[in-house]
């Protein structure tokens, strides 16, 4: 067992390691994209010109120096609160406050996390209206900005806090098996969430407005018939008040589930390239990949409950932070919430392996669906290259930050 007294210092190692590795990581991937400056990939000679290719590794490179310093903000912000003692401080002036019971520590673990976010707002401002406006992508004001943050503050409030009290009440109600019926909690409130986020949430930030009547959307619920996916509404949500970059997803469940397309994404695609992206989204339904990937985020939920159950039973865990031997459970959440990122940062290629090979078999269904590749290659190009993607990132780092294949990867896929 790590002595009590090595536990601040393990901790350190850890939020550093995950810094060396990503500004590691984002410097080789800028050497890499550097060096490919005027050579566009062969496979995109035809398509893609050396104008816009440049930009995209201009974009490449101010995303990967801005990343560099919000990892080091992150790191040092981290680092200095595990170090000050300031966690276990507000702690006992949560105590002094008259408010008792588990409201007090849920106050608390609310209130840290608040406070840990405040660092991270002019790195957002700056990366919303200077770096996203520098490459023409920015569409949102300064007011709605800070309309987006205020609400989102609101509604962790309202859904956070009463799940932060109900979890730590558990512990009272439970005991030592807490941790199970707090995870099952969880669980159980995510599965809310998924039914309630797109008719009461989503709409807070957003503006969703019926498909208009037309070939479009006879072709899009032709295509919904076809794979026996049968949307309620296909939907066009206003992405456009906030970014350039496009998307589209479905949401909800059984007859509440409808189809979202982003305006800007409708504007950018022909009708046959919208089909084949929507294919795709009808491939990870059909494919399962939903569930999956539900049902292996309640695994590792439930690991980490576990976790936090057997760190909360080892007060000296916590007192190595400066915590009282009567810390509890609040702790131990705070304290594992904090450091499980940079334990998790050794392990994303494996998620992001999965995650490709998910992206690859709804590719499969999207060209068998549309009876050919071509629209959805055209419509991954028009994408690719209105968003700026970076069409050569280095395997190494593809390998812990991306989700999707790379284009090429993507083709090469569909070609075969």
């Amino acid at each position: 067992m790590i002595p009590a007294s090595f536990t601040p210092i393990l901790a350190t190692a850890l939020v550093v390691a995950q810094w060396v590795g990503s500004m590691g990581l984002e410097r080789l991937n800028r050497s890499h994209t550097e060096a490919t400056r005027g050579k566009v990939p062969e496979a995109f000679q035809e398509t893609v010109s050396e104008a816009t290719h440049a930009k995209s590794i201009d974009y490449t490179l101010a995303k990967s120096r801005f990343a560099d310093l919000s990892g080091a903000v992150e790191a040092a912000v981290l680092l200095m609160a595990l170090w000050s003692g300031v966690f276990p401080m507000l702690r006992e002036a949560w105590v002094g406050s008259g408010v008792g019971g588990v409201w007090r520590d849920a106050l608390w673990l609310f209130g840290v996390g608040m406070l840990l976010s405040v660092p991270s707002i002019p790195l957002e401002w700056w990366a919303q209206f200077r770096l996203e406006a520098r490459f023409g992508f920015n569409t949102t004001t300064v007011g709605t900005w800070i309309l987006d943050r205020v609400k989102g503050m609101i509604l962790a409030a309202v859904l956070g806090l009463p799940l932060l009290a109900l979890i730590l009440k558990l512990v009272d109600w439970m005991g030592g098996a807490w941790w199970i019926w707090a995870w099952a909690t969880l669980l159980g409130f995510q599965i809310l969430i998924l039914f309630l986020a797109p008719v009461w949430i989503m709409p807070l930030f957003n503006k969703f407005t019926p498909l208009p009547e037309g070939s479009l959307r006879d072709r899009l619920l032709r295509l919904g018939e076809k794979t026996g996916f049968n949307a309620r509404t296909i939907q066009v949500m206003d992405g456009s008040k906030r970014s350039r970059h496009a998307n589209a997803f479905f949401t909800g469940f059984g007859r509440f589930r409808k189809i979202v397309l982003y305006d800007t994404l409708i504007s950018q695609l022909s009708e046959e390239e919208l089909e084949a992206v929507l294919a795709h989204e009808i491939g990870h339904h059909r494919r399962r990949h939903i569930p999956q990937r539900l049902a292996w985020s309640s695994v590792t939920s439930l690991a980490g409950f576990w976790v936090v159950g057997w760190l909360a039973a080892r007060p000296g865990f916590a007192g190595a932070f400066g915590f009282g031997a009567e810390a509890g459970v609040a702790p131990a959440l705070l304290l594992f919430g904090l450091l499980s990122s940079p334990v998790l940062f050794w392990f994303s290629p494996l998620g992001n392996l999965w995650s490709r090979r998910h992206e690859y078999e709804a590719d499969a269904y999207a060209k068998a669906a549309v009876g050919s590749a071509i629209p959805l290659m055209g419509a991954l190009r028009k994408l690719s290259e209105k968003n700026l993607a970076n069409l050569t990132p280095h395997p190494w780092y593809s390998t812990f930050h991306y989700s999707h294949p790379t284009l090429v990867e993507r083709e090469a896929a569909l070609r075969s």
